[in-house]
């Protein structure tokens, strides 16, 4: 921003003006986005206390599908919270450091959430290719080492972060184009040469989700090569077991993707596009991924049909 001298100064806040051209409509839209943040957090929350309280659960696949709740439930709420205050309070002002934290914490939680998925399509790469191997070579240890490396190599990723972004001045606009602070809008509204967060990002972009989206694919032209050669039956049973996985790779991938692509390649500044697929990436992976796992798998739906059986029962008089 601009000093009183018209020189270049350091940013103190910004302002996120939620939904550009529907600033009128934005207090009635809070109320389906609370909604279905409400659904997110108690369906995640979900899956995550049936996982953690059957113990027959307690196997690679539904551990990872544990985190990748976990996760879900965390990016979620890093945004919607400060959703909510803009669209009903009209608290629009964020300071600094608090942007700063919300930007790392949204980065490196997406990174961790592709590391998970990454590490869920290894899973079903080995109990489908190698289903002898399963048991010794996903062992719960192992599985824990590679949860605790998802969180590192998010958290590594973000590291350099609040240095390139402290770094440069801001004399433009304060003004920030979506509903809560992303690395891509932050660093346009700077009045320095940015090549330097631009290389960052296109590192950290291919580094994660270009070889975690090339490793999945390749994981699954090798099942689709394994499970071709099986019976009817067991092609089903295979496919089956992959369908809520494909499924979540899709709901996370292809709003990041179109978000990035949009940033980097869009001409009109002012498009409602982005920001609408910005909270599309937040939200709508938390939401669809409990009820795609609750439907398609068949142990998670029986438990929680029964946790809501035996709910009902214990409230009837």
């Amino acid at each position: 921003m601009v000093g009183p001298n018209g020189n270049e100064s350091s940013a103190t806040y910004f302002i996120l003006i939620g939904l550009p051209g529907l600033e009128e409509a934005q207090f009635w839209l809070a109320f389906p986005l609370c909604s279905l943040y409400l659904i997110a957090v108690l369906g995640n929350l979900t899956i995550i206390y049936i996982v953690r309280t059957e113990h027959s659960l307690h196997e690679p696949m539904y551990i990872f599908l544990c985190m990748l709740s976990g996760l879900d439930v965390l990016i979620s709420t890093s945004s919607m919270p400060k959703m909510m205050a803009i669209f009903w309070f009209n608290s629009t002002t964020i300071q600094f450091d608090a942007c700063l934290l919300q930007m790392f914490a949204i980065h490196s939680l997406s990174g961790m959430e592709s590391t998970v998925l990454l590490a869920m399509a290894f899973d079903r790469y080995v109990a489908i290719c190698h289903p002898l191997r399963h048991a010794t070579v996903l062992t719960l240890p192992r599985v824990t080492k590679i949860g605790m490396a998802a969180v590192v190599r998010g958290v590594a990723l973000m590291a350099p972060l609040p240095v390139f972004i402290k770094r440069l001045p801001f004399c433009r606009s304060n003004i920030l184009s979506h509903s809560y602070c992303l690395h891509q809008d932050v660093m346009k509204l700077a009045c320095a040469d940015i090549h330097v967060n631009i290389i960052y990002g296109l590192i950290v972009i291919i580094s994660a989700i270009g070889l975690d989206s090339l490793l999945i694919s390749l994981s699954y032209l090798l099942i689709l090569k394994t499970v071709l050669g099986l019976t009817r039956e067991a092609q089903a049973k295979a496919f089956g077991t992959c369908v809520s996985h494909v499924c979540a790779v899709f709901i996370f991938y292809v709003p990041f993707i179109g978000l990035s692509m949009v940033h980097r390649f869009g001409k009109r500044q002012d498009s409602l596009l982005p920001v609408i697929l910005a909270n599309t990436y937040l939200l709508v992976p938390p939401v669809l991924n409990p009820i795609v796992y609750g439907v398609k798998t068949k142990e998670i739906r029986q438990r929680i049909l029964r946790l809501f059986h035996v709910t009902t029962h214990t409230l009837d008089p």
